[in-house]
């Protein structure tokens, strides 16, 4: 028995709130200081490029870093526009936030690097900038399709924390049609082996029934792939054509663009 063809719509994710004006005047340029105009000091280390926040926090409580010559170890200590922040004898200063759309090709790995010397992601955005970034998550090997970088660590905590559920959506090629009992299972959510997985939406989108869109929150690691092959099916292509509202329109397999400014805004303000 066959499938009737149905067009598959993106749903407008509702975990974006569009920011009100007063909102947007509140961002600086580079994101990097809040409505009081500091920051922590573990973040602007963080921004430097010096080491990671978690790491930075550990400089902080052995005395390594200075500000504006005098030792602070106290944690949560806050730092204004100014302020001279020093890592030993190292003036540090904040990299600015960037945020790069990557249209991720196949056979390239979603990591900073690779002890086999496969291919990574990095590779494709090595000229892109002179700051420190790396992947929002990650798409494997075989998959293809939006990945975001950024040396935003906040942003980027946020994106890929299971509380905020944000919205993907994927297009998918198995390698025999899919069966209509098995379309209304995943449509009522199924049980893999680390847990329940509900579908916001799933839909034939051709007449054989071998190409699918699937609408998903979960950030599980391969859940598309592996809820397909828990019905017996084989992926044999898998792109991901949306996330967090950001598409690949008008960006070629293999290329990458910086987010514009209000891309950025409402990315930021995702609840």
């Amino acid at each position: 028995m066959g499938f009737e063809q149905k067009p598959f719509r993106k749903k407008r994710d509702k975990n974006i709130q569009k920011p009100t004006p007063a909102k947007r005047r509140r961002i600086d340029k580079n994101n990097t200081l809040d409505s009081k105009g500091t920051t922590r000091l573990n973040k602007y280390i963080a921004q430097s490029g010096v080491c990671s926040r978690r790491e930075a926090d550990n400089h902080i409580k052995a005395g390594k870093i200075k500000v504006n010559s005098k030792v602070v170890t106290e944690m949560g200590s806050q730092v204004k526009f100014g302020d001279k922040v020093y890592y030993g004898k190292k003036l540090l200063s904040k990299e600015r936030l960037v945020y790069i759309l990557l249209n991720k090709p196949k056979d390239f790995i979603t990591t900073t690097d690779d002890p086999q010397e496969r291919k990574t992601v990095m590779q494709l955005v090595s000229n892109a900038c002179d700051e420190r970034i790396y992947p929002v998550g990650r798409l494997d090997r075989n998959t293809t399709g939006i990945l975001l970088l950024t040396n935003d660590g906040e942003l980027s905590k946020k994106l890929t924390h299971p509380s905020y559920e944000i919205g993907k959506v994927y297009q998918a090629e198995l390698d025999k049609p899919l069966d209509e009992d098995h379309l209304a299972k995943i449509k009522e959510g199924i049980e893999l082996e680390d847990g329940k997985i509900k579908i916001d939406d799933i839909a034939v989108l051709d007449k054989a029934g071998l190409a699918l869109g699937i609408e998903i929150h979960s950030g599980k690691n391969r859940v598309v792939r592996r809820i397909f092959e828990s019905f017996g099916y084989d992926v044999l292509r898998l792109d991901r054509v949306m996330f967090a509202g950001l598409t690949k329109k008008d960006l070629p397999r293999g290329k990458w663009r910086f987010l514009k400014d209000r891309e950025i805004v409402r990315l930021k303000y995702l609840n």
